[in-house]
């Protein structure tokens, strides 16, 4: 088996978006695990991700990555089963000449990305405190042996610090909020306790069923980590919630929490693992004139 040469995390970007560039590798992969099915590539993910026939999706990491497959193959075997809405069963696994992957079940539903802009307010609160009560399902669960597979939190903040601002000048925030992200990013974080961080309670990870009522799976784990809840947080309240009081309530009534910090929620989003808030934030207008951090913040969550 013949794996792909690439140059650096930036060559391995531009492979994965040339899937008829590595279809036939994962094809011989899941033929050489006794597969049958139709590998369908899927451009969802930060890996090479194929469907395998209806029911089983296979994932490919690069050697850079090999620590985003032991987290999610331990993520994997950690919350299957143990939540009201499905996640993937781990089938198989292994490693070959560096590259490592995995082959697990396949989900029902579609993604809450694409009928999101179709669904009402309430059917969007309704989502939200389901968002809610699934994140708190899941930061309840031991976090366990799953804390030697992630980087210690401390590190992993003081890493983000390091180049927050480098960071959100390259993904273009406006230069009159950049004057503040130093200053803001310094600031207090919560303290623990620590809890299993999927960082994926966003439209593109979650599936809905055809009305768009109720969850019917959550998936890929590569990315976690294991810290403090707030930072999971993150993802509905940009991508589902900014700008609207109703939703940020939705959320955090399923989720059972009633008291947060709206300015610890924009430091944790400004130092995200992914953080680009012309993207997070594109469903809310007009964030771009806040004229300080603060009054972003009030804008993205008000009361």
């Amino acid at each position: 088996m013949k794996f792909p040469a690439f140059d650096g995390p930036a060559g391995f970007d531009a492979l994965h978006d040339e899937p008829q560039r590595w279809q036939p590798l994962l094809t011989e992969l899941a033929r050489g695990l006794g597969l049958a099915g139709a590998v369908q590539p899927l451009g969802e993910g930060t890996v090479l991700v194929a469907g395998v026939g209806e029911q089983q999706i296979l994932k490919l990491y690069p050697p850079f990555l090999r620590d985003h497959w032991a987290f999610e193959r331990g993520l994997l075997q950690r919350l299957h089963g143990r939540l009201a809405v499905p996640t993937p069963e781990l089938q198989a696994s292994g490693e070959q000449q560096g590259w490592a992957w995995t082959l697990m079940s396949r989900l029902p539903g579609q993604p809450l990305s694409r009928i999101w802009p179709q669904l009402d307010e309430a059917r969007r609160g309704a989502l939200l405190r389901q968002i809610g009560a699934l994140a708190a399902q899941v930061h309840a669960l031991p976090v366990g042996e799953q804390a030697a597979l992630a980087p210690r939190w401390e590190d992993f903040i003081a890493r983000q610090r390091a180049g927050c601002l480098a960071r959100q000048r390259r993904t273009g925030l406006p230069e009159h909020l950049l004057a503040e992200v130093e200053a803001c990013i310094a600031g207090p974080l919560p303290a623990g306790p620590d809890v299993l961080l999927t960082g994926e309670y966003t439209p593109m990870n979650l599936l809905v069923d055809a009305e768009g009522k109720q969850l019917t799976g959550m998936f890929d784990f590569g990315d976690g980590l294991v810290g403090p809840a707030a930072y999971d947080h993150g993802g509905p309240l940009c991508f589902l919630a900014a700008g609207h009081a109703a939703r940020v309530a939705a959320y955090f009534d399923g989720y059972g929490l009633r008291q947060w910090d709206r300015e610890v929620q924009l430091r944790l989003l400004l130092l995200h693992r992914y953080s680009c808030l012309r993207l997070q934030l594109a469903g809310c207008p007009g964030w771009e004139q806040a004229t300080s951090l603060a009054d972003l913040a009030r804008r993205l969550w008000p009361d």
